[in-house]
């Protein structure tokens, strides 16, 4: 798996949907520790804990409140499989300029899954976001 600015390293990344971003990304560091790694706009953010990550959303970006995203190391591969496998397949494989391909599942108890692989590594303030380092400065 290639390393990807844009993409946190952790493997098993839930999506938690939240109805303001930022006050939810202030409080869970605050709160809980994490610290956040970057932002885009006002309805995305990345928080790392160690060697785990978690991403803040809004809400309305899913039909539920949480997703879990998976890095893989073949999108395609693994899109195959979850298909033969009986998986609803929401959206195929695409790539994003962000430098990851991702398609997204839902199983069979109607759960929602991203599963992710890094194609490129692309410099997260190339495409909209600002590195946790400078959201204070």
């Amino acid at each position: 798996m290639i390393a990807n600015r844009s993409a946190p390293g952790a493997t098993v990344i839930p999506v938690l949907g939240y109805a303001d971003v930022a006050h939810a990304s202030d409080w869970l560091c605050e709160a809980f520790g994490f610290t956040e790694r970057l932002r885009i706009a006002d309805h995305r953010a990345q928080l790392v804990f160690g060697d785990g990550a978690v991403i803040v959303t809004e809400l309305g970006e899913h039909s539920g409140p949480s997703t879990v995203q998976v890095r893989v190391e073949s999108a395609d591969a693994h899109h195959e499989r979850a298909a033969a496998a009986g998986a609803r397949i929401l959206n195929p494989p695409t790539d994003y300029p962000y430098g990851e391909r991702q398609y997204s599942a839902e199983d069979l108890g109607g759960h929602r899954w991203t599963f992710s692989e890094s194609i490129a590594d692309v410099d997260p303030e190339s495409w909209g976001a600002v590195m946790g380092e400078r959201l204070t400065s």
